[in-house]
């Protein structure tokens, strides 16, 4: 690996596609006028040789490190982005671009269509995880990167991640899956399928042209999120943060926030309605239903990863999380080694359920700095 200049800098923007670069869609529509919002920590090398790209999960955007420029709050994944962390800006050259579909400047159901120049609503095509791929490897190859180091994410980032090592294997040197699953569980469709319902049923969604009427779902949106919100948690979180303790002295005997479980998923789901648009919830939650990687491929996930047996993979995932349960990350393990890959898996015991990536997580992050250290000697 040679560079001229690796002293660390952040940079970021919106990157425009022309009416000639449309994003091909799985549906088979085409989306004219692709605008992707990006984040990058670091300087490329001179050969292009230092790239990792970082896809985010489901309610979360491109700002992974330092200081979020709305919140003020530092980034989702500091904690692994950094001087000294798993990636080094002095090392690596990391991008992070908010999913098409999202709500955080990338092209999605809030955009202008260019067709009407009133917003999409949901007039938006359908998307899936392939196409929030595809917009990603469009904005690589716009880069002028021609091989990423790595391809790294969580939850919905980790099936990207596996995206990406199905359809672009050429163009990635390693992957790292978190938390992740190869297709979504009936289970987990279903209870998307309740945070959809909730969206929906609220007056103010109007159909989804919300933005036409001035108002937003914020009722609907905040139930949909405190529902997905149980998900994210364990048990013996919930047990250790909350128990059955009261939020004041004694009962109301009414529908108050009586307990301090109540109350906190209230909190997360006012705050939540503040920084995402409901459009973009559904859709983003349907593209994530739809994802079976295995499925075009006969349901062999072997198949869909042997085009990546150059590739080199790590895979972890937590003990407490039901939500992408470890036997989900061992399905995957199995059918890399039938691939031929070359492959880790560690199973972290934690009592933090599937939010376990997101938070202080030590083995974790001692995992990834022997994975990227090894990486980076590789190059």
């Amino acid at each position: 690996m040679t560079s001229s200049d690796t002293s660390p800098v952040e940079d970021g923007g919106i990157w425009r596609f022309g009416p000639d670069q449309p994003l091909r869609l799985d549906s088979g529509a085409r989306l004219q006028g692709l605008e992707i919002a990006w984040r990058s920590y670091g300087r490329l090398n001179a050969d292009g040789s230092n790239a990792v790209l970082i896809c985010h999960a489901l309610t979360l955007d491109q700002h992974a490190a330092g200081t979020h420029p709305v919140s003020g709050k530092p980034g989702w994944w500091t904690r692994l982005v950094g001087p000294g962390r798993p990636l080094d800006p002095a090392d690596w050259f990391i991008l992070c671009s908010n999913v098409v579909g999202g709500c955080n400047g990338s092209t999605g159901p809030g955009s202008l269509d260019p067709a009407t120049g009133a917003p999409y609503g949901v007039s938006f095509p359908v998307i899936t995880i392939g196409d929030m791929v595809r917009a990603q490897a469009m904005l690589v190859e716009a880069m002028g990167i021609g091989r990423l180091a790595a391809v790294v994410g969580g939850s919905m980032g980790g099936m990207q991640v596996l995206q990406w090592a199905a359809s672009y294997p050429d163009r990635l040197r390693s992957a790292v899956c978190v938390a992740s699953a190869a297709r979504h569980s009936a289970q987990n469709i279903a209870f998307h399928e309740v945070g959809r319902q909730a969206v929906m049923a609220d007056p103010d969604w109007r159909g989804g042209a919300y933005a036409a009427a001035g108002v937003r779902p914020e009722k609907g949106l905040a139930v949909a999120r405190m529902a997905a919100h149980i998900t994210y948690l364990s048990e013996g979180a919930l047990q250790r943060k909350f128990g059955r303790e009261l939020q004041n002295d004694g009962l109301s005997w009414g529908f108050d926030a009586d307990f301090q479980v109540e109350s906190y998923l209230r909190h997360q789901g006012g705050a939540f309605v503040g920084r995402f648009d409901a459009n973009s919830y559904l859709y983003i939650t349907r593209a994530m239903d739809y994802f079976d990687l295995a499925a075009p491929h006969g349901g062999v996930l072997a198949e869909a990863f042997r085009p990546a047996r150059d590739v080199t993979f790590c895979v972890l995932s937590f003990t407490s999380d039901w939500l992408y349960p470890t036997a989900e990350s061992r399905h995957i393990v199995r059918s890399l080694n039938a691939a031929g890959a070359r492959t880790s898996f560690l199973e972290i015991d934690s009592d933090k359920g599937h939010d376990a990536f997101l938070l202080d997580e030590p083995v974790m992050d001692g995992a990834l700095h022997g994975f990227f250290a090894s990486v980076r000697a590789a190059l």
